[in-house]
C-alpha cells in the first residue's frame, strides 16, 4: 500500500507502520460515525432470519410448516398485546400482597390460623392484628374490594361498610382495634379479639351488597 503525506509525496511504509496509520485513520470521527449501531446489527439479523424463511418450494405442505407456525405465533402475540396490553405481572403481584404496611402473601385461612394460634397463647395484640388481616384478605379473595399500597385500616373499613352497611360500626371498631395494637401501643384484650373474630366469621358467609371495580382503588 502506498500512502501520501502532505505535499503529495508518496510513501511506502513497512507493515507495522502502515497498520498503525490505518488504525489512526479509522479512528477519526467520520469513520466512527459510519459504523453500524447495535440496533442496526439486531435489525439486520432479524430481517436476515425472516428472509431465510423464504417461500417454500417443492410438493406437499411439509416445507410450509415452519413459515406458517412463525406467522401464527407472531399474529397471536400481536393480538394478545392489543387485547390485554403489556404484561404487568410484577406490579400486580405487589398490589395483591401489600396490606396495611406489610408485604404479606398469606391467604385468609393462613392468617386466621395465625390469629387463633396467637390467641391460644393470649398474645392479644398479635391475635387482633392477624385476625383483622384475615378479614381483609378474605374480602380481597372474594373480590368484594381491593386494596393498594398505602391503604389504611380505616379506609378499608369505610369501603367494606359500603358492601356490608349493617356492619359499619363493627368495621370501624375493628379498624380502631387494629390501629391501636399496631401503632398506638394499646393493649389488646380477649374481648376485643373475640368481637373481631365474630365479625370476620360473620362476613365470611354474608353476601355483599356491592363489589368494587377490579382496578386498584386510588388512595385517599
Amino acid at each position: 500500500m502506498v500512502w501520501s503525506v502532505p505535499g503529495g509525496i508518496p510513501v511506502d511504509p513497512d507493515a507495522p507502520t502502515a497498520t498503525a496509520w490505518l488504525r489512526d485513520e479509522l479512528a477519526k470521527p467520520p469513520y466512527q460515525a459510519a459504523r453500524p449501531t447495535w440496533f442496526d446489527l439486531v435489525s439486520k439479523a432479524f430481517f436476515d432470519w425472516f428472509a431465510s424463511l423464504g417461500v417454500p418450494s417443492g410438493a406437499g405442505l411439509g416445507p410450509w410448516v415452519p413459515l406458517v407456525v412463525t406467522l401464527v405465533v407472531v399474529a397471536v402475540v400481536v393480538v394478545a398485546v392489543l387485547v390485554f396490553g403489556l404484561p404487568r405481572w410484577n406490579r400486580r403481584s405487589a398490589l395483591q400482597h401489600e396490606m396495611f404496611g406489610r408485604n404479606d402473601a398469606r391467604s385468609s385461612d393462613e392468617l386466621r390460623r395465625a390469629a387463633l394460634s396467637a390467641a391460644s397463647h393470649k398474645d392479644w395484640n398479635l391475635a387482633i392484628s392477624e385476625m383483622f388481616r384475615a378479614l381483609a384478605r378474605s374480602l380481597i379473595e372474594r373480590t368484594v374490594l381491593f386494596i393498594t399500597p398505602g391503604t389504611t385500616a380505616h379506609n378499608f373499613a369505610d369501603r367494606a361498610a359500603t358492601a356490608f352497611p349493617e356492619e359499619r360500626v363493627s368495621l370501624r371498631t375493628a379498624a380502631d382495634l387494629f390501629d391501636g395494637v399496631r401503632y398506638l401501643n394499646a393493649e389488646g384484650t380477649e374481648s376485643g379479639f373475640l368481637s373481631l373474630a365474630a365479625l370476620e366469621s360473620a362476613l365470611r358467609t354474608r353476601t355483599p351488597t356491592t363489589r368494587e371495580d377490579p382496578a386498584p382503588t386510588a388512595m385517599r
